[in-house]
């Protein structure tokens, strides 16, 4: 069928076969019918595989390398094995919420939150660009998967006893301040020393303790993780010591790897200066773990600031001001993701209470 003239004065011709005129009749009417909703007729052999491929490709831009790459990886592990060779277009709600439902039986809910988010911005990508009529990942609902594996806080004798295992090793400073002042990991590693003052200003009014700025991260654009995160933290006595000591430490390093020696002003390094990396930090936190009578497969650098929020929770202080500290940007992620270790502040209205209204003596 004619359904126009190019520039040039060339027929557009739309075609359709089949084994029967009845069927090749109903493929040109649907071909028709696309064309009249305004989308293109073509290809209709157009996959799941090449959607999802399209999106990674072209659809993040901007995005880390880290993000793509595990984004990537978790399409070709778990997407496209399975509904890949799929027409996009013959793709079902019914289809997605088989696969999501066989997926929830050995993954966790939060990677098939992202699994669902991948599929559902390929096809929508897809859908603008005229491949599919309609996104029928966006009608299906995320089950709930597996369990994930939950964050643990470090006792006041364990962290203490990790504090102490610590001593002498090249990790210790970066121990103690993960633990004293709950900055994230992400963050001590990207933490340079024009941003520490380990004396303060004593004479000011009021004095100004020492501190460092936690104002960077290892992130992609080298910012913290929110507008919150960045903020300057007042430093414990025990944290001012251990950088004092990690400070001379990495002079004699310096002197050690002389030429070899890359100079980042970076706080914690390698041993030629560099920066140090996930494996690194995990690595020796794991041989401290390990020193300190813990299992080092339980364990991991995260959970120091989990620690942090669990001892002054235990101690009193107010969730406002602990969300504070940690850089949240509410108290609500603060009782989201350290619910265990935040101690209830419900609690403190029935103490009040009991200070304003005393029991009476049960024998009056």
């Amino acid at each position: 069928m004619t359904i126009g003239y190019t520039p040039a004065g060339k027929r557009i011709v739309r075609k359709a076969s089949d084994k029967s005129k009845t069927k090749a009749l109903a493929k040109l009417k649907e071909k028709l019918r696309d064309l009249e909703d305004g989308l293109t007729t073509e290809p209709h052999n157009y996959t799941v595989a090449e959607a999802v491929n399209y999106w990674l490709t072209y659809g993040l831009n901007g995005r880390s390398a880290a993000t793509v790459n595990n984004y990537r990886c978790l399409a070709e592990e778990h997407i496209i094995p399975d509904l890949g060779a799929r027409k996009l277009r013959e793709l079902s709600a019914e289809d997605v919420d088989k696969w999501l439902a066989g997926k929830a039986l050995v993954l966790s809910t939060r990677t098939l939150r992202l699994l669902h988010s991948i599929l559902n911005r390929s096809v929508r990508n897809a859908q603008a660009r005229d491949k599919v009529k309609r996104n029928v990942v966006a009608l299906c609902d995320i089950p709930v998967g597996r369990p994930g594996r939950p964050s643990k806080a470090l006792t006041l004798d364990q962290a203490e006893a990790v504090l102490n295992a610590s001593e002498g090793s090249s990790i210790h400073a970066y121990i103690v301040l993960s633990l004293l002042t709950g900055a994230r990991t992400e963050e001590l590693r990207a933490l340079t020393w024009s941003h520490v003052d380990l004396t303060g200003d004593p004479a000011a009014d009021p004095p100004v303790p020492p501190s460092i700025k936690v104002w960077r991260s290892v992130r992609e654009n080298r910012d913290t993780k929110t507008k919150k995160s960045r903020r300057t933290l007042a430093l414990p006595k025990r944290c001012v010591d251990a950088l004092k000591t990690h400070k001379a430490r990495q002079e004699a390093a310096r002197r050690a790897a002389g030429a070899k020696w890359q100079e980042h002003g970076l706080v914690f390094t390698s041993t030629v200066g560099t920066e140090l990396d996930a494996h690194n930090v995990r690595r020796a936190f794991r041989r401290v773990i390990e020193k300190a009578g813990l299992d080092p497969k339980e364990w991991t650098p995260r959970e120091m600031r989990h620690s942090f929020v669990s001892l002054l929770s235990d101690n009193g202080m107010p969730l406002e001001a602990i969300a504070r500290l940690v850089g949240h940007s509410g108290t609500n992620v603060t009782e989201t993701v350290y619910r265990h270790q935040i101690r209830p502040i419900i609690e403190d209205g029935a103490r009040v209470m009991d200070r304003i209204f005393p029991a009476r003596d049960q024998d009056t």
